[in-house]
């Protein structure tokens, strides 16, 4: 499941006039060839309005970034590729307002053609765009190995990574996450600095459970959005068991959920779980999280604004569903283990089969039998992921991420709720780096492996302060 559409990469071709110059016409088309053997598309100058169609004075430099204004807001970042050493000057005048991420590549020698008529030198010439742009302010981006061909899996993985931060970038500059509901009092866990969130450009809109159940009274069982709202849930998980009641109260609920962040235009919701649904509607919101999950929209319980602006970026990252999850229970003595959990929000895409709703247990002993029907439980599948957390902390947006695998050890049957064993090295040393700075019980989780994209996107473009879990 990919949720997201193609990438459109404006690609830029630097040249130095003593180097050969025959090699750009391959390069054009050997870069446009991998990207859109990629899946993505790529935005090109016209061959005729540079010599060969690439950048090696300051003139040419502005002749692209005309060419990069007309087509503002078409491309998400910029693939900027030495076929041989490239003039550093004609860059900066091409790049230096393009306003999305940029990408340096260049070409590896091949040790049979190291004459004068063949020799590349962009191995060379990459540290000197990399150390002009480092001296202009200039954010870009380079991943190892230091040289990679358009034509080889390497650079694939490149650009792999590279389309995940510009997703990253594009999507986290500007997003609007919902709080719906006050922090429940007890969960002092999960506060957070709202002007902070949005001196990085997110917006908080906050809304309190009054207006939830205002809204929840108003809906009527005959409309189109009920009927279609009903019928989504009951195809999405299973039933059984489950009062018809509860099934109809869980409808109405989510055309409330559904509207409300439509009418605020919410890129994420974290939402105030209990207890007043359970004691007023009998019923916890874990099944319409999963289900909102499961589109694409990180929707994270108990209020956690900063987990769900994590998973956020997770999705963006990987085109995946994501979910916010407790750091819960070692695995016996395998140090490099540990049960990952939440009540039912987990998606469906990133469990082993469909799950079943059931009577939340904790609201049960709490509240009496019948009074917390919602979650839906199962198993989390097995697949490499990536797993980040954040807090806002003296201004700032602080994040830590990782990578590991959910694997498919077994759990006891009779633990509750949506869990997986995962296996991240180092663990034991992680949690308490983790710990002793200060982040939350939550951490939230994609399948797929984009650690090197976000702590680019995190660190280079966006600002955030960044805790490594290394030491």
């Amino acid at each position: 499941m990919n949720i997201h559409k193609p990438l459109t990469f404006a690609l830029y071709f630097g040249n130095r006039g003593f180097f050969p110059e025959s090699l750009i016409a391959g390069a054009r088309q050997e870069m446009k060839q991998a990207v859109e053997r990629n899946g993505h598309n790529a935005l090109l100058l016209a061959e005729t309005e540079t010599r060969f169609g690439a950048v090696e004075s300051v003139e040419e430099g502005h002749k692209y970034a005309r060419f990069l204004e007309q087509n503002k807001g078409k491309y998400d970042g910029v693939i900027l590729c030495l076929p041989n050493f490239g003039d550093e000057t004609g860059a900066i005048a091409a790049l230096e307002n393009c306003g999305v991420p940029i990408l340096i590549q260049a070409y590896p020698d091949e040790l049979d053609k190291m004459g004068f008529s063949h020799r590349r030198d962009a191995f060379c010439g990459k540290f000197s765009i990399m150390d002009v742009f480092y001296q202009y302010g200039l954010r870009y981006t380079t991943l190892p190995p230091h040289t990679t061909h358009p034509a080889t899996p390497k650079f694939d993985e490149q650009l792999g990574q590279f389309a995940a931060l510009c997703r990253v970038v594009k999507g986290m500059k500007r997003m609007t996450v919902g709080a719906i509901g006050a922090r429940t009092t007890a969960f002092k866990t999960v506060r957070f600095d709202e002007l902070a969130l949005q001196r990085y450009g997110i917006t908080t809109e906050t809304l309190d459970m009054s207006e939830v159940f205002l809204r929840f009274k108003s809906i009527d069982t005959a409309a189109s959005a009920y009927t279609a709202k009903l019928e989504r849930l009951k195809n999405y998980t299973c039933w059984d068991g489950v009062p018809s009641e509860a099934v109809v109260k869980m409808a109405k609920l989510g055309v409330v959920i559904d509207d409300i962040m439509a009418e605020f235009q919410m890129d994420a919701i974290a939402f105030r779980c209990w207890l007043e649904l359970e004691k007023e509607l009998k019923i916890a919101p874990c099944t319409l999280l999963s289900e909102i999950n499961d589109r694409g929209i990180p929707a994270a319980c108990e209020v956690d604004v900063c987990n769900a602006i994590m998973m956020r970026a997770l999705v963006l990252a990987s085109g995946r569903p994501a979910t916010c999850l407790d750091w819960n229970n070692n695995y016996g003595d395998e140090a490099d283990k540990c049960i990952l959990f939440h009540c039912g929000p987990v998606p469906q895409s990133l469990m082993t089969a469909k799950g079943q709703v059931i009577d939340h247990p904790m609201f049960a002993k709490a509240l009496g039998c019948g009074c917390g029907w919602g979650p839906n439980v199962g198993r989390i599948a097995a697949s490499p992921m990536t797993y980040a957390s954040a807090k806002t902390e003296n201004g700032k947006i602080s994040v830590y991420l990782g990578e590991g695998e959910m694997t498919a050890d077994p759990i006891s049957k009779d633990f509750f709720g949506c869990a997986g064993v995962a296996h991240i090295p180092q663990l034991q040393n992680k949690l308490h780096i983790i710990g002793r700075a200060g982040y939350r019980h939550h951490v939230s989780m994609t399948f797929g492996q984009y650690e090197i994209a976000l702590k680019e996107a995190f660190s280079t473009y966006l600002g955030y302060e960044f805790t490594s879990l290394e030491r």
